[in-house]
């Protein structure tokens, strides 16, 4: 007789109803809130003064420091090469260190950088101040910001990862016209003393306050559940796929792919995104204007993207944000006049806030977190490096070729090769093998 019958009968699963839903910690918002909207302000003032940044750098080199278009266009790609393989050991150290130390060495090298960039005066000079602004990027936004969400959520994780993001486009917002006033009002050399001061006081302080590497080292686990439901099924970090095993996969190979090269399309749009609007329409407040709402889409865009997420498979909606972007690409090299401008900003902007959310959640969603943060960071640094290119190219093309039409013309094209690739990567993840 079986251990079963001598028990008494079995309850038929019907009668024990749905399993209970754990309980919840009482007395509050669960930390991970607090985290996330820790990472939300620091990555609206790294953002803010760092990436969306880098196109009014690239006017004031031009008209106060005498360099051409294509030297600063080449000099930009330095950023994004540093930036790049900074992330590499970035990814590494977060493993292994307290990321309120790496990020407080970023916003130190990035305001350093801020601070140097009045007395810029030779190509070396130029160069020395994008290395040096790029590495300190790396530790300061991303990488260590959404590898930090994603350990504190797992069934929330899109929306936390929208939320906090959001900092990234509000950056724009607030710093891009700041930016511009500072600069026309004091000059560069001035106004680049302020935004290292600001870069400094924004990040550092709340950094070290609130954040916390992993909801463990507050007796927590991820989404508030009870800490012993996460220990009896293995522990969270321990979720996912090797990290070998993730980067030689199809779906790794040719999403990594894909956002090459659609990356490398807006960011040279973004580079350039403020001096085309300003030389179209004769008017920097114009051009600031449309940058801030460039970055107003992007926040809807994220918004959008947390709540849609939701409902839609992650791979379908990403198609689809390349698509809007591909058109948005084609409107700004035919499109001029202020009004119009603006309106094609703010459909560029939708796409910029949803592609710069997308890799994170895509990738921890595909491979979970047992090698999160080295399987993004490779991911990142690829991404990055050929990122540089993209503001490099467009400068050339538009000397070249008398004005911007032909630069947007061949963003067109990588973003459609992007597209492609992403169609082409397949479902997410890593395919399991049946054994026998």
């Amino acid at each position: 007789m079986s251990t079963a019958q001598t028990e008494g009968p079995p309850i038929p699963i019907e009668e024990l109803g749905p399993p209970e839903e754990p309980d919840r910690p009482k007395g509050g918002l669960f930390y991970g809130w607090y985290v996330v909207a820790t990472v939300f302000f620091v990555q609206t003032v790294a953002c803010g003064l760092g990436f969306y940044n880098l196109s009014v750098f690239l006017k004031a080199f031009v008209s106060d420091g005498g360099f051409s278009v294509t030297a600063v266009s080449s000099a930009n790609a330095a950023f994004f090469l540093s930036n790049g393989v900074a992330g590499l050991a970035v990814g590494w150290a977060l493993d292994r260190y307290d990321p309120r130390i790496l990020i407080t060495i970023g916003a130190i090298a990035c305001s350093a950088a801020l601070a140097f960039a009045g007395h810029v005066g030779s190509l070396a000079e130029l160069y020395l101040f994008y290395v040096l602004f790029g590495a300190g990027y790396a530790a300061t936004a991303v990488i260590p910001g959404t590898t930090i969400v994603a350990r504190w959520f797992s069934r929330q994780r899109s929306k936390a990862i929208a939320y906090a993001s959001t900092g990234l486009s509000l950056g724009g917002i607030i710093f891009t016209p700041i930016s511009v006033t500072l600069i026309q009002t004091l000059g560069l050399q001035h106004a680049a003393y302020w935004l290292a001061f600001m870069f400094i006081i924004g990040s550092i302080p709340v950094t070290w306050f609130f954040l916390r590497a992993r909801p463990s080292d507050m007796g927590l686990a991820p989404d508030g559940d009870p800490v012993v439901e996460r220990h009896e099924h293995g522990g969270h970090l321990s979720d996912g796929v090797g990290f070998d095993i993730a980067i030689r996969s199809r779906f790794f190979i040719f999403c990594t792919i894909a956002f090459v090269f659609s990356m490398m399309a807006q960011v040279g749009a973004l580079a350039h995104q403020f001096r085309l609007i300003a030389e179209r329409t004769d008017n920097d407040h114009m051009a600031a204007l449309a940058v801030s709402l460039m970055a107003a889409g992007s926040i809807s865009g994220r918004l959008i993207g947390g709540w849609a997420l939701s409902r839609v498979e992650s791979k379908n909606y990403l198609v689809g944000v390349m698509v809007l972007q591909t058109f948005a690409y084609a409107l700004f090299a035919i499109t001029y006049g202020s009004i119009p401008l603006v309106v094609v900003s703010i459909m560029f902007g939708t796409t910029v806030g949803n592609m710069q959310m997308m890799l994170p959640l895509i990738m921890a969603e595909a491979f979970g977190l047992r090698a999160y943060a080295r399987i993004l960071s490779l991911a990142q640094m690829l991404i990055t490096c050929a990122n540089a290119f993209g503001p490099m190219v467009v400068g050339v093309l538009y000397e070249r070729g008398g004005g911007y039409g032909v630069p947007f013309a061949f963003l067109v094209c990588m973003s459609a090769f992007g597209l492609i690739a992403m169609i082409a990567a397949g479902p997410a993840g890593v395919p399991t093998r049946k054994l026998g």
